[in-house]
C-alpha cells in the first residue's frame, strides 16, 4: 500500500446571517419544485474582520424529492473596509420528508434534523483579500424561518 496523502484540515473563515424575503414559488419543473428566495441583507463575522450582505441577491432552490432540496445562493458582501465579495453558494439540504415540508412552510425546525452543507465560493477584485479567489471552502447551514445561519470554512 502506499502512503496515504493527509486529509485537508478545516480552518474558520467567516459566519454569515443571511437574511430571506418571501418565498417566490415557481412550481414544479422537470429539475423539481423550483423557488427562488430573495436575499435582503444579513451580516458576516470572520476573525477579525465583519462585512454586510447587501441586498439583491438570490437563493434559487429545487425541492427533488420530499427529503432533498439543492440550493444555488448569489449575492454579494461589502467588508468594513469597502471591499466587495462576489459569492456563489452551492449546497445540499437533507431531512426526512416531514421536517422538509416544515422548511419548506417556513416554519421552525431543530437543525439536527436537518443536513445542510455547502460548497461557497468567494470572488474579489481586492488585493488584500485576493487569496479568497484561489482557495476551496466547505461550510454547514441552517435554515430559519427568517435568515441562513452559514458557518464557512477554509480547506488547509
Amino acid at each position: 500500500m502506499t502512503e496515504r496523502i493527509p486529509a485537508p484540515a478545516l480552518d474558520f473563515f467567516a459566519q454569515l446571517r443571511v437574511q430571506v424575503g418571501p418565498v417566490h414559488e415557481i412550481g414544479p419543473t422537470p429539475a423539481g419544485n423550483r423557488r427562488v428566495i430573495p436575499i435582503t441583507g444579513g451580516t458576516v463575522q470572520g476573525d477579525g474582520w465583519t462585512a454586510r450582505v447587501l441586498p439583491g441577491g438570490a437563493d434559487f432552490q429545487a425541492i427533488v424529492t420530499p427529503s432533498l432540496a439543492r440550493l444555488d445562493a448569489r449575492y454579494v458582501l461589502e467588508t468594513d473596509g469597502g471591499d466587495l465579495i462576489y459569492v456563489s453558494n452551492q449546497a445540499i439540504r437533507v431531512a426526512a420528508p416531514e421536517v422538509t415540508a416544515k422548511l419548506v412552510r417556513g416554519e421552525p425546525v431543530d437543525p439536527a434534523l436537518v443536513y445542510f452543507r455547502c460548497v461557497p465560493a468567494f470572488e474579489t477584485s481586492s488585493a488584500a483579500l485576493g487569496w479568497i479567489n484561489e482557495r476551496l471552502f466547505v461550510g454547514t447551514g441552517v435554515r430559519r424561518p427568517d435568515r441562513v445561519e452559514i458557518d464557512c470554512f477554509v480547506l488547509r
